[in-house]
């Protein structure tokens, strides 16, 4: 089968080889959007030729996921209300709580700001670390999205690279603006 229709099935035919364990939708959503969050925030708040203080900067990194998440959930809180009646219910609290997967995406990168507070190597090492952690970890998540959707090596290899590209950019643009 050649690689271009490795995409494509026909209807009623199940994908090739689905994952036993395949993450929900919102899940995938909240776990990019901490990995990409994250490497923004340790880029921003890398500082070159200024005092280095990492500690600060793990309690900023993890305060904005934290407030993301909840911002991101209260938001999914809002819609819901908007169309439905105004009642709250416990659907409404899962909904917020449903976005621990953009804090749990940042942890890495909280780790690695950690190690630098520990000591262990500079700030910036452990920013450029977290970023080429982050940026494949994209290309991870991409990739198996696609796995456990069905599609073929080469086709989910490619969604892993344009997934990848995003932690790149960030990369390009950390070391274009320090």
């Amino acid at each position: 089968m050649s690689e271009r229709a490795d995409h494509v099935r026909r209807r009623g035919v199940p994908p090739r080889s689905t994952s036993r364990y395949r993450l929900p939708e919102q899940s995938l959503f909240s776990g990019i959007y901490g990995l990409v969050l994250a490497s923004a925030l340790a880029a921003a708040l890398d500082s070159t030729g200024g005092n280095a203080d990492p500690g600060p900067d793990v309690l900023w990194v993890l305060l904005t996921a934290l407030a993301s998440a909840a911002a991101h959930g209260y938001a999914h809180v809002i819609a819901q209300r908007a169309s439905a009646d105004g009642a709250a219910t416990m659907g409404r609290l899962r909904l917020v709580l449903a976005e621990w997967p953009l804090v749990a995406a940042v942890l890495p990168t909280v780790l690695m700001l950690l190690t630098a507070v520990a000591g262990w190597w500079p700030e910036a090492a452990a920013v450029d670390a977290a970023l080429l952690f982050n940026t494949g970890a994209l290309f991870g998540w991409g990739a198996w999205t696609a796995r456990s959707a069905g599609h073929g090596w080469p086709s989910s290899c490619r969604a892993g690279g344009l997934d990848m590209l995003i932690g790149i950019v960030i990369i390009i643009a950390n070391a274009l603006i320090k």
